[in-house]
């Protein structure tokens, strides 16, 4: 290994804090003035370890019989070989040991939107919040109008979203480099909207043509908006790993909607999310062709048919009667 030599003290998430350059081995870490290295850390010993090469050449960390010891992979160590990657904890201080000819990795592509930073994508993101939160009551709100009670929403739903953002924001600054609020915000805003334009989009489908699978499983496109919300805040966080996050958001995709059809069908017997179509529209936005009268009985007495031949198989069973069938005995 080529000298200089590099301290590098490292934080929880890897990111170096500080680097320290010593030109010589054996290099002595520690609390007191006279280390090569002074650790600034209570629980450092004054004379923690010391960095020196073995008879291979390798180097190698040795602890000078500290209280509160040096760890390898969360393991109490008295000595242990550094390849460059090693990382070592002294107390509480994280650190590792590169030489001067430590090959370092390419150079990275620049997938950063430099221009898409900051106040705008935060500004657009608020309001996109603030925009689906309003129509939302409105849309729902069967009460007179009352300015106050709007405010109160858009007060909360703003809090709601910047404590979301904030703690991605946080994220992003431990696993990443910068905290990008702004862009974590835009996320959480443009996810809301998409659920909005779903909602009408497909209420306006299933009345206009009968298709009632967007009503009835609505659910499961807005928990894939959800995902992906998801993956975008992951991939903001770490850009290098976007198949990584990709699978994790499909397995959590796949898990909810079982667990969500498992619960249509324990409450209701029924998959769907709803037993019928909720949202009415005016006649002129329906294109499904109308039904005669004449068939509706035709599928009305069918249905009697079926339930009166599932009553005659549960008695023959022995299935004990209802106390509807029991009143109407009487």
């Amino acid at each position: 290994m080529k000298a200089p030599y590099f301290i590098e003290i490292l934080a929880r998430n890897g990111d170096v804090l500080h680097r320290h350059k010593v030109e010589q081995l054996p290099i002595r870490l520690g609390r007191s003035y006279d280390n090569d290295v002074i650790l600034d850390d209570a629980h450092s010993a004054a004379a923690h370890a010391v960095v020196d090469a073995d008879e291979q050449g390798r180097l190698v960390l040795r602890d000078l019989g500290s209280k509160n010891g040096s760890y390898l992979n969360g393991k109490r160590q008295t000595g242990m070989v550094l390849d460059g990657d090693t990382m070592v904890r002294l107390g509480h201080t994280r650190l590792r040991v590169r030489a001067a000819d430590f090959p370092v990795a390419d150079e990275r592509a620049d997938t950063t939107m430099h221009g898409w930073e900051g106040a705008a994508p935060a500004t657009i993101g608020l309001a996109l919040i603030a925009i689906f939160t309003c129509l939302e009551t409105w849309l729902s709100d069967v009460e007179p109008f009352a300015l106050i009670r709007y405010l109160q929403v858009l007060a909360t739903s703003l809090a709601a979203g910047l404590v979301w953002s904030g703690l991605w924001a946080l994220a992003n600054r431990l696993f990443g480099v910068h905290a990008r609020l702004g862009r974590h915000l835009f996320i959480l805003g443009s996810a809301l909207a998409v659920v909005g334009v779903w909602k009408v989009v497909s209420s306006v489908l299933a009345y206009a043509w009968s298709a009632e699978a967007f009503t009835r499983y609505g659910n499961l496109v807005t928990l894939a908006i959800a995902c992906g919300m998801l993956f975008f805040h992951l991939v903001t966080i770490k850009p290098h790993h976007p198949r990584r996050f990709a699978i994790s958001s499909w397995v959590m995709l796949m898990g909810g909607a079982a667990l969500m059809l498992m619960t249509n069908l324990q409450g209701t017997g029924r998959a769907a999310d709803e037993l019928y179509m909720s949202v009415l529209l005016p006649p002129e936005v329906r294109h499904s062709p109308d039904r005669s009268v004449d068939q509706f009985m035709a599928d009305a007495a069918k249905l009697k048919t079926a339930a009166d031949a599932a009553r005659v198989h549960a008695v023959k069973d022995g299935t004990p009667e209802t106390e509807d069938d029991d009143d109407g005995a009487e």
